[in-house]
């Protein structure tokens, strides 16, 4: 009986080390030992996003605001910080970096609620922000390439580049764990090829060649919106309280895809029920579009210098339903949010056809737009910047996005240190 049992005991062991050789993948040490588990990503974790700015002097930033700030010294300190001007006008609309920087600075409550909170060592953080407002140093330093201020900007970007090709924590990593904010579509115009493997804030990628910028590593961010938010929209009857069928108001002649505003113009002029007027931002231009945008069911957003504009935002926190026409725009935080719910898309083909657009605004039913109108009243705190900062703001949600970016940070940066050729 012993004998028989052995054999059986031999050939069950014969059986699966034979099978084990065969397919090459059974580790027996699983069988009585447990996996270790391997070290969980960043967005797997509950904790915030660690981030560490670097302490860079005034001139790169809040300098920049006012020449005041310049005469102080030390960094940047959250019982320094100065609040951003109430009356910043159209500068505010480029001013996410500024949000940004602030957001990290704050040292309030509700550390461990918040999506990323700045550390002072560079060894435990997770990404790196670098605090240059190159987007309000080129509305600072001159407007145009032939604009001699313009050597100032180019100065300022020449030294980040520098100081950060001496960071040892970018030079780890070739800079592809490091946060730059570009808002402006001019921004660090100069050196930007030279930081191209950063994830950069945009608002779009118009002036930005695809093997510079893309969805995959960068993140899309909304513009600061310039007029004020309204924040006691509630009327009986909403559709109706709305008596402009149509909105626009802003510059008409733009580059590239912004030639259509011109052609729309030639379309949309003397419909009643339209407003399409040629303006600039001013402070009281500014007061009158917050005022139209309120008393209009449809805001139109046409593709400017670059795809997308402050317009569209501007249009979101008024509670105006957005009619987007822009072949190729990228909207920020879209992987969240579903924009069909509360935005009206034509392509620039269809917004041309005379009388097309507008009447299909006219025959839009009043409950489906009643129904875009309650969801731009749920999701419009997503674009407010502010400070402090709060949760579920544009802040938090851009910070939201940069972590989603990080694994493929780290799978980059793996892969580069195997590499014994050009990547292919």
């Amino acid at each position: 009986m012993y004998g028989k049992t052995a054999i059986c005991l031999t050939l069950a062991i014969i059986f699966l080390v034979s099978c084990s050789i065969y397919i090459a993948s059974v580790d027996l040490r699983s069988y009585f030992f447990p996996l270790q588990s391997a070290p969980h990503s960043i967005c797997a974790t509950g904790r915030p996003l660690r981030v560490y700015m670097y302490d860079l002097p005034r001139k790169f930033n809040v300098a920049m605001m006012d020449r005041r700030y310049s005469e102080e010294s030390g960094p940047v300190t959250v019982e320094n910080l100065p609040r951003w001007p109430a009356d910043g006008g159209v500068r505010r609309q480029h001013s996410v970096e500024y949000w940004l920087m602030a957001s990290l600075l704050y040292d309030g409550e509700g550390g461990e609620e918040r999506e990323a909170v700045r550390v002072s060592d560079p060894e435990t953080a997770d990404a790196y922000f670098v605090p240059f407002f190159s987007s309000l140093s080129v509305n600072t330093h001159g407007h145009n390439m032939t604009d001699p201020a313009t050597e100032v900007d180019r100065g300022l970007q020449g030294e980040i580049v520098e100081f950060l090709r001496k960071s040892k924590y970018y030079q780890r990593s070739g800079g592809r764990d490091h946060v730059i904010p570009m808002t402006h579509p001019n921004a660090f115009r100069f050196h930007r090829q030279q930081l191209n493997a950063s994830i950069l804030i945009v608002v779009d990628f118009g002036r930005y060649p695809r093997n510079m910028s893309t969805l995959s590593k960068d993140v899309v961010s909304p513009y600061v919106h310039v007029v004020e938010s309204f924040t006691d929209d509630d009327p009986l009857d909403p559709y109706e309280n709305r008596t402009t069928l149509l909105f626009f108001q802003g510059n008409t002649v733009r580059k590239d895809q912004g030639k259509i505003r011109v052609k729309l113009a030639k379309i949309l002029n003397g419909s009643a029920d339209v407003h399409y007027k040629k303006s600039i931002a001013t402070p009281s231009n500014i007061k009158t579009s917050t005022k139209g945008m309120r008393l209009s069911k449809f805001c139109l957003h046409p593709a400017g210098d670059t795809p997308s504009s402050c317009r569209l935002f501007d249009a979101i926190v008024s509670h105006c339903v957005p009619v987007i026409v822009s072949d190729k725009i990228e909207l920020p935080f879209e992987d969240e949010i579903d924009y069909t719910e509360f935005s009206v898309f034509f392509s620039m083909k269809e917004a041309l056809e005379p009388g097309h657009l507008v009447n299909q605004l006219r025959q839009f039913p009043k409950d489906r737009w009643v129904e875009m109108w309650k969801r731009l009243k749920q999701i419009s705190h997503h674009y407010e910047f502010q400070y402090p900062p709060k949760e579920e703001d544009a802040v938090y949600m851009l910070w939201r996005q940069v972590r989603q970016k990080l694994p493929g940070v780290q799978l980059a940066i793996h892969r580069n240190r195997r590499l014994k050729i050009p990547d292919w």
